[in-house]
């Protein structure tokens, strides 16, 4: 007989990093709506969202292993891993110091809150389901890009060694390659656009807008409901896998 997966997530603990970003943010609301537990992390003091929040620095190395306490003591069985940083430069402009602080959180950082949270899957015996948040730049390199893409270009290659290095323990790791997608960042992305490339602000964004097949920037929600997707019975058999939210940019 017939019988649907549910995306309902009672009973089911999630962890979001970036969570006051907007796709971070859009993460909490549609978990916790669907009946999960939230635990959500940022830089920032403080968390306007239906979850228990905690700020760390993930950058600093005392703010990342209190991070990973803390994840070993709430033991999600869901992680939404999206703390991330962004920034601009050529091969010719971008510098190491900008390397270091891009690969700091967007590598390093993230991870390390992925192996805490498989830790402490594994510890508790629970399986789960890690949601690593990539880009379409982690697909192709851009000019102006440089250190991002690479950064996200390795959160695709490590979603794929974690998958089969946890699969045994029943955990799925799966990424989210977003595209353009409208949330308050796209402010200073704008902004970097119209430094490097001598536009107009706001010229830009309306261009990567318009150059979606679609039509249109996506929105945060679109992104948090391909992770409820990830994160529920809806993807049992689903692991090592990257999915667009992109409106047709990149053909994989």
């Amino acid at each position: 007989m017939f019988k649907p997966a549910p995306t309902d997530l009672t009973g089911k603990t999630a962890l979001v990093t970036g969570a006051s970003g907007g796709i971070g943010a859009a993460a909490v609301a549609h978990f916790a709506a669907l009946g999960a537990t939230v635990y959500a992390t940022d830089i920032a003091d403080s968390f306007d969202g239906d979850a228990t929040y905690r700020a760390f620095n993930l950058l600093d190395n005392a703010g990342l292993a209190a991070a990973q306490d803390w994840i070993a003591d709430i033991q999600p069985n869901i992680l939404f891993n999206n703390a991330a940083i962004f920034d601009m430069g050529s091969v010719l402009d971008a510098d190491l110091d900008q390397f270091d602080r891009l690969f700091g959180v967007n590598v390093r950082a993230f991870y390390a809150v992925m192996q805490s949270t498989a830790k402490a899957m594994v510890a508790a015996g629970k399986s789960g389901s890690i949601i690593n948040l990539a880009s379409q730049a982690g697909h192709r390199g851009e000019a102006l890009v440089a250190h991002y893409c690479a950064t996200k270009a390795a959160v695709i290659s490590y979603t794929q060694s974690a998958a089969l290095a946890l699969a045994p323990h029943k955990i799925r790791v799966n990424a989210i390659s977003p595209g353009v997608i409208d949330t308050p960042m796209w402010k200073d992305v704008d902004a970097l656009f119209a430094k490097f490339e001598n536009k107009p602000l706001g010229q830009k964004k309306q261009e990567v807008g318009d150059a979606v097949p679609l039509g249109y920037m996506g929105s945060p929600d679109d992104v948090a409901r391909a992770a409820v997707f990830l994160a529920s019975d809806q993807s049992a058999y689903m692991t090592a896998q990257t999915i667009g939210i992109d409106g047709g940019n990149v053909l994989r």
